[in-house]
């Protein structure tokens, strides 16, 4: 869109009779093309330093006062030169600047142009109405999809905020409850070893005891490590189902759910989640999939989980990739099974995990 702006002013440029303000002009479309692509680098690329993005602010103001001199009196004023060049520039500042201050800048610039075309020659309120017309256009076509990109930016590095503080919030849990279950265990268990070690020689039958006391403590403090580490691994399916139903949302695949995920619980769920991630995985990155569904059913043999997409392409028969080769040896060591199939362009992974 912005370049289509520009071809006005070049047109007119070339069509100058004068030679020195014909070079003159170019090399003023020249510097503000220059402007304007910088200014299209830092606002689609976030890791631009914001020192960077000023001395660009400052480069774009020193190129568009420069083209008023050296483009506007260039060219035959019924081609109202500056007009789209101001309209252009009007457009661009939203993308330099913040707050209030890019929309005082943007009118500000278009007043600007109606102060070149009464100096220059021209109609002054043409040139108004064309440099705001080209503002308007470049702000809806170039400036408001920029805006929304860094919106979708700013909200992924707040969902990887978020995973990465549940992450630290459980790793702190685990250290917590490992602290408190092995601290005072661990403790004891020194004491009655070394009390035992000493009455070896003097007292065997309470030396004997005391080491009895050292190996059942040992024992509960394993069984106590053994909960914790297992409710550290537990999952619970149905928030792996929202979470998954969100992403594959946010990624343009419609994606429902059906089943009572809510019913299962344990070591089942735990499997079932695992499988579903890497479902989820799949579908993202080896497919096409324009739909997604997920269902999940139980009994009281069994409980299955069926994913099914329409980004299959050519049939794979029951060919597990390596992400599902390793949860269907993780599941086959529970007794369950991971079985995969591709018909009419639909594929299909179906989990089957035994009652416990």
């Amino acid at each position: 869109m912005w370049l289509g702006c520009l071809v006005v002013p070049v047109i007119s440029v070339l069509g100058e009779p004068s030679p020195v303000w014909r070079w003159l002009g170019v090399a003023g479309v020249l510097l503000l093309t220059v402007a304007h692509a910088s200014a299209l680098h830092a606002a689609a690329t976030p890791s631009v330093s914001e020192r960077h993005r000023r001395l660009l602010g400052w480069g774009f103001a020193a190129a568009t006062v420069l083209s008023i001199f050296l483009v506007a009196p260039a060219g035959p004023d019924d081609r109202y030169t500056w007009a789209w060049i101001g309209g252009a520039t009007a457009g661009f500042v939203p993308l330099l600047l913040n707050g209030v201050w890019r929309w005082v800048a943007a009118a500000s610039t278009v007043v600007v142009a109606v102060g070149v075309g009464a100096v220059a020659g021209g109609s002054p309120l043409t040139h108004g109405v064309i440099a705001a017309s080209i503002a308007a256009s470049v702000i809806a076509t170039t400036v408001l999809p920029f805006r929304l990109w860094h919106l979708l930016l700013d909200a992924r590095a707040g969902r990887e905020a978020v995973a990465r503080l549940a992450v630290s919030e459980e790793r702190l849990r685990f250290a917590r409850d490992v602290h408190d279950l092995l601290g005072h265990r661990l403790a004891v268990i020194a004491l009655k070893a070394e009390l035992a070690s000493r009455l070896s020689g003097v007292d065997p039958a309470r030396s004997a005891a005391e080491a009895a006391e050292v190996r059942s403590l040992a024992s509960s403090a394993l069984t106590e490590v053994r909960e914790a580490v297992h409710g550290y691994r537990a999952v619970d399916l149905g928030d792996q189902l929202v979470a998954v139903e969100n992403v594959l949302r946010d990624a343009g695949i419609r994606c429902t759910t059906s089943g009572s995920p809510a019913e299962i619980s344990g070591e089942v769920a735990t499997q079932l989640a695992l499988a579903l991630r890497e479902g989820c995985t799949n579908v993202l990155r080896h497919s096409a999939a324009a739909w997604c569904t997920i269902d999940v059913s139980h009994d009281a043999e069994e409980t299955r989980m069926t994913i099914a997409n329409d980004g299959a392409g050519t049939p794979v028969g029951d060919r597990l990739s390596f992400g599902l080769r390793g949860t269907s040896e993780r599941l086959a060591a529970v007794g369950g099974t991971v079985r995969t199939s591709s018909r009419d362009g639909v594929f299909i992974l179906d989990v089957v995990v035994p009652a416990p």
